[in-house]
């Protein structure tokens, strides 16, 4: 099979990072500089785009043929790109990423950090940053560049040979990294899955950019009364200056923290010395909370046709291939619990934001409320919104035999009030409302919530978020849903011993359901039941001093540092890896099953799928059954689904 390796690089006035590639291509000002590609194990050349060169024939027939794979890293970009610049079909489905390759295999996203962790002898050329700041973003008028906003190669000859230079390299790295990795494919099938989900994020979701506007307008004008009116009190220029305000209230006798952080207000509160003081104070607390980042996203990703696009990363959540949230960060929306919706949005759209206030609260509360249904349909479409019922609970009940559990599944569904019976020792029928026995409830709900993968007290207390549970029954609590759920708890060590001998002995060791923990030399594999693997990079045992025994250690990508580094794990963690993948490809194959149905998907969340379906066509109870059918490599999962048809997104 021949394949064509391409990187290239562009020049848009629109900022790549936070608007997206597809917003990106549609400014009028968007051009590939630099073609740099080489197919097979050819020399690498690079096009001159700004210098008239021409692409190669070769090059051209190659993009339009289905026999010829096309790959690249984060090939989204070039797959977008080259569409735009040429007029051709870039179908993903002729296309490869390395990119998700990389992180199929728990490497980091990014060219540069797979290149040092693979420890290649060709390296990503150190000088990018800059050139690419120079040639392929705006720059500021200045007296020296003779007031121009872009730089082109005729300003600085000798950088555009380094940039030519560095499209070259980073074509040989691509190259490299991609024969590293081949050794450990992509499944097939998960390819065709990346195609599905290049083609939803190229459709997008459509927005609605009158309520954008509304929103940002609101917020804007709630912010100046209420500085307005923090001027009025304390007689500051600007009130929202930290150092300002501090002074102000330490003139008043109220010595403050640095920050002024949310923690610290209900102290500060408390001891204000008089009114005005606390009204500052809670002005202050009013305007931390006025955020519209979410709209203010939309508004910078927002397409010519009212769509948002690329939204979506596949294999973007660590280790288990989940999809991770770009640019609106869909996966972290605010859930709404206002009750007409309907009329807050049309309230909102119209611009009455007094009357909005006064129906509804504050606008920082109802703006948050409203962001969903910023995401409406097509054009005589409308939403069907369909998500899974307890999908990790079901999961790991499924994989770990626990039986009861599988049988409230599949039967009245009610995990909560079964989880609580057996904890508890009280009949099932009396845990309703009314009765005294419901108070158990929330034990069931928040023990299912937190202790599932191995969570103790900790995991209790940060899941008690309503502090429905005496923090002094968190052990008890512990004790007593393990003691109700023995077959997880068997999982959880069968894992991890699992895990440890696979590593220890370089071989094979089966869990159950088509789990299965495989060394191969720098990696171990989590085997799943769909026929794919999770993979943990350089693992090693090393003692464990908190509990004095060997551990499995390994390493990988630090979500919050954002730095390869060492990860220790234990039982309950590998237990949460393998039933988040598992749900995940639960959510996958339905969405192949809709896709091949006819249905299309602008959206996923979690465990949810957002349908763009004419009006006439397509139903709930159509989707809800595809989504609910077994799975061939699941046997005996009990699979709900449930979902709802709305004119806007919304939690039902």
């Amino acid at each position: 099979m021949t394949i064509l390796q391409i990187d290239l690089e562009t020049y848009s006035s629109i900022d790549l990072k936070t608007a997206g590639v597809h917003r990106y291509v549609e400014a009028p000002d968007f051009e590939i500089l630099l073609f740099g590609f080489a197919f097979d194990d050819d020399p690498v050349t690079v096009i001159d785009l700004t210098a008239f060169e021409d692409i190669p024939k070769d090059v051209m027939d190659a993009l339009r043929s289905s026999t010829i794979t096309k790959t690249a890293f984060n090939a989204a970009f070039e797959r977008t790109a080259i569409a735009k610049q040429f007029g051709i079909e870039c179908d993903p489905l002729q296309w490869r990423c390395t990119a998700v390759h990389a992180l199929a295999l728990g490497l980091p996203g990014y060219l540069e950090g797979v290149a040092e962790v693979l420890k290649l002898e060709a390296q990503k050329d150190a000088k990018g940053k800059a050139l690419i700041k120079y040639f392929s973003v705006p720059c500021k008028p200045t007296k020296t560049n003779g007031g121009r906003t872009r730089n082109y190669p005729h300003h600085a000859p000798d950088k555009w040979e380094d940039y030519k230079a560095y499209n070259r390299q980073d074509v040989v790295v691509e190259r490299e990294i991609r024969r590293k990795l081949k050794r450990f494919p992509v499944p097939a099938h998960e390819w065709r899955l990346w195609a599905l989900d290049q083609r939803i994020n190229d459709r997008g979701v459509r927005l609605d950019p009158v309520l954008v506007r509304q929103a940002i307008t609101c917020d804007e004008q709630y912010e100046a009364r209420l500085l307005q009116e923090a001027r009025e009190i304390t007689g500051l220029d600007n009130p929202n200056s930290l150092q300002q305000l501090k002074g102000w209230l330490g003139d008043r006798g109220l010595e403050t923290p640095d920050g002024l952080s949310k923690e610290y207000m209900p102290v500060l509160l408390d001891a204000a010395p008089d009114e005005e003081t606390r009204r500052v104070l809670e002005l202050r607390q009013e305007m931390a909370k006025t955020s519209v980042d979410k709209y203010n996203a939309m508004t910078r990703t927002i397409c010519a046709d009212d769509r948002a696009r690329g939204l979506l990363q596949f294999c973007g959540a660590n280790r288990t291939w989940r999809w991770a949230g770009r640019l609106i960060q869909v996966q972290n929306l605010p859930q709404n619990k206002i009750e007409d919706l309907a009329l807050a949005r049309e309230t909102l759209r119209s611009g009455d934001f007094e009357m909005l206030e006064l129906m509804f609260g504050a606008p920082p509360f109802v703006l948050s409320q409203l962001i969903r249904t910023a995401f409406i349909p097509s054009s005589d479409c409308r939403f069907i919104i369909s998500d899974f019922s307890a999908i990790e609970g079901r999961v790991i009940s499924w994989l770990a035999d626990e039986e009861w559990k599988l049988d409230v599944f599949r039967g009245h569904g009610k995990i909560y009030e079964a989880t609580a019976s057996r904890m508890f020792g009280i009949p099932f029928e009396t845990i309703v409302k009314g009765h005294e026995n419901y108070k158990y409830r929330p034990f069931g709900k928040i023990g299912e919530l937190a202790c599932g993968f191995q969570g103790g007290p900790n995991a209790l207390a940060a899941m008690d978020s309503k502090k429905e549970i005496d923090p002094n029954d968190y052990p008890r609590l512990v004790k007593q849903w393990r003691s109700a759920n023995p077959n997880i708890v068997k999982l959880w060590y069968a894992a991890e011993e699992a895990a440890v001998k696979a590593v220890r002995e370089k071989t094979i060791v089966k869990l159950k359901h088509g789990v299965q923990y495989r060394y191969e030399p720098g990696v171990l594999f989590a085997d799943l039941p769909s026929g794919r693997s999770l993979a943990y990079v350089n693992p090693r045992i090393k003692p464990d001093p908190k509990f004095d025994k060997d551990g499995l250690v390994f390493d990988g990508m630090d979500q919050v540092k954002k730095k390869w580094m060492s990860h220790r794990t234990y039982g309950g963690r590998l237990v949460e890896n393998l039933v988040q993948a598992i749900a995940r490809d639960c959510l996958a194959e339905s969405m192949v099953r809709l896709d091949a149905e006819g249905y299309k998907i602008v959206m996923h969340v979690h465990d949810e799928t957002v349908l763009d379906v004419p009006i006439g066509t397509g139903s709930v109870e159509h989707v809800t059954e595809i989504m609910s059918r077994p799975l061939d490599w699941a046997p005996g999962l009990p699979l709900q689904a449930a979902g709802f048809e709305c004119d806007f997104y919304q939690k039902d």
